[in-house]
């Protein structure tokens, strides 16, 4: 496909659930391997849901792990979702590889995880879902801001 379309594969990334990724290891690591080779990006999605030892996330050539929502919903207390999803940065940044959190619905939330050092956030709070025409408009539009770290944010709830 990327031969057809003339798609350079170093703008592709694609994703991987942690379940999907342990069915069958040895299966995925030489599918990711081969994908890796040819330039293109790999996510972990879901991760901290799954059944995964730690040992195999070693074994996967991949290039982020995306902190699931259900860490993120109550993260701004002093809880176990709030330790996790320290962890996960944590482990993340010492593996060399960069983490993005699903799920942020509110600033809170937000300025919580890239304060401990989450490398992207996404969730409502920046945009619902949108079509092609609606995100070619929005892009268009006054409503795409800078954040601090100079990332091209939408937020549709902030006007």
């Amino acid at each position: 496909t990327l031969e057809k379309t003339g798609f350079d594969a170093n703008d592709l990334e694609i994703e991987i659930t942690e379940s999907i990724a342990m069915e069958n290891v040895e299966r995925t690591s030489s599918k990711l391997e081969s994908l890796k080779e040819l330039g293109i990006s790999i996510s972990i999605d879901d991760f901290g849901t799954g059944y995964s030892s730690l040992s195999y996330l070693k074994r996967f050539p991949v290039q982020k792990l995306k902190i699931d929502r259900s860490f993120v919903k109550d993260i701004e207390g002093q809880n176990c979702d709030a330790a996790i999803a320290k962890s996960i940065i944590d482990l993340a940044h010492n593996m060399s590889l960069q983490v993005i959190a699903e799920g942020v619905e509110c600033l809170d939330q937000s300025d919580w995880l890239l304060n401990r050092g989450c490398d992207q956030v996404q969730g409502f709070y920046y945009s619902r879902p949108l079509s092609e025409e609606q995100l070619m408009s929005f892009l268009n539009s006054d409503q795409v801001i800078r954040d601090i770290t100079g990332v091209r944010l939408a937020n549709l709830g902030r006007g």
